[in-house]
């Protein structure tokens, strides 16, 4: 039964990277807004069903590493090693998406992101889903001892910085720079007292 689950639970990843894989090739060939759900489900040699059992949405093709980068923003609180401390296991991960975002190939992605209503709506209501999800997580570390505001605050400041550090020449120093004044936040939201 393992065998059989482990074959079925491959064949739904390379169906869901075919069908993101395609998506993004005929976004960037015809533009996003001309091509429709239908186009790439054709183009994928899938059903509508189907292409809507992988991804909710024509934006969230865009978007496929989603769930990933949150599953790994939430980690970084929830997978540290005991003592480890939080800001810089944060700032590793937000380094990773960063690096995500301005990798070879990513420009025309993101011209085409910022060049869409849809898409910028889209990855602005991901960030906010990403940041209450990070925000939980912080909250439910018995370690923090936060409130829930300084929780939030910490994660929105999280959060955002790779869309602010992915604009930048260099990235890697702004990602530093943010981070620095992440730290003070910190620190300050640490040195409050609990309500």
């Amino acid at each position: 039964m393992t065998v059989q689950s482990g074959r079925r639970e491959r064949k739904k990843a390379a169906t869901r990277q075919k069908i993101a894989d395609t998506a993004m090739r005929l976004f960037l060939e015809r533009g996003y807004d001309a091509v429709g759900i239908r186009d790439v489900a054709a183009e994928a040699d899938v059903a509508v069903t189907t292409l809507f059992s992988h991804f909710a949405s024509k934006e969230a093709l865009v978007f496929e590493r989603d769930d990933d980068f949150e599953q790994r923003l939430t980690g970084a609180v929830t997978d540290r090693a005991p003592h480890e401390p939080l800001i810089p296991a944060l700032r590793r991960e937000i380094l990773v998406l960063v690096r995500h975002c301005r990798a070879n190939g990513a420009a025309p992605v993101w011209r085409m992101v910022v060049g869409s209503a849809a898409l910028r709506e889209y990855e602005e209501s991901m960030r906010l889903r990403h940041a209450e999800s990070l925000a939980a997580a912080l909250a439910a570390d018995p370690g923090l001892s936060l409130t829930a505001t300084a929780c939030r605050a910490i994660a929105r400041f999280v959060v955002d910085t790779y869309s602010l550090a992915r604009e930048e020449a260099d990235p890697d120093a702004a990602v530093d720079e943010i981070f620095r004044m992440i730290e003070a936040a910190w620190e300050v939201a640490r040195s409050s007292p609990r309500a």
